[in-house]
């Protein structure tokens, strides 16, 4: 075996550990328990669309609603919004794995529309460490959960308890899913 063979397997090895060690740190995702800090991360295969690490040009707000959560915050393509409660200021603590399994809602501008039941007067935008712009509503960075497959999943709701879905009045519903 030559040199560069060694060389590739073992950078194949390292790499192999490392993607493995990320992924034992956020817990595995499909328990069911949710034991990771951001409620378990999710492979490349399992992340929503909204996960692409790209800003919509064009963001909007709008409502849908649940028999459970009653009304919340979603975007233009229906795809529900959380708010992570340790974000305590307007400013994003969610990165890394976090974002991964926690996409944020990003937009290429600060002019975010609001739809039927959304407060315009509560949209803002917040600069990300990346200089990515973060939509935020009430002063809650919002976020997307990968596991989110259709429009109106709400399967990140209750999360850790520290992820909920946001109402119009820019509060978390803590209601259990």
């Amino acid at each position: 075996m030559t040199r560069s063979m060694k060389y590739q397997r073992a950078c194949a090895f390292a790499a192999a550990a490392l993607l493995m060690l990320g992924a034992a740190a956020c817990g595995d995702a499909d328990s069911g328990d949710d034991t990771g800090p951001y409620g378990g991360a999710t492979s490349e295969a399992e992340q929503s669309p909204t996960d692409t690490g790209t800003a919509a040009a064009a963001v909007s707000l709008a409502t849908a609603t649940d028999d459970t959560l009653g009304e919340f915050l979603v975007d233009n393509d229906g795809m529900t919004l959380y708010l992570f409660t340790p974000d305590t200021t307007s400013e994003s603590t969610c990165y890394d794995t976090c974002a991964t399994a926690w996409p944020p809602l990003l937009t290429d501008t600060e002019d975010v529309a609001a739809g039927d039941g959304v407060d315009e007067a509560l949209i803002g935008t917040t600069e990300r460490t990346d200089g990515s712009m973060q939509v935020t509503y009430n002063d809650h960075p919002l976020y997307y959960y990968a596991k989110d497959a259709a429009p109106g999943d709400t399967t990140g709701q209750g999360v850790q308890d520290i992820w909920w879905v946001v109402n119009p009045a820019g509060e978390g519903v803590t209601t259990a899913p």
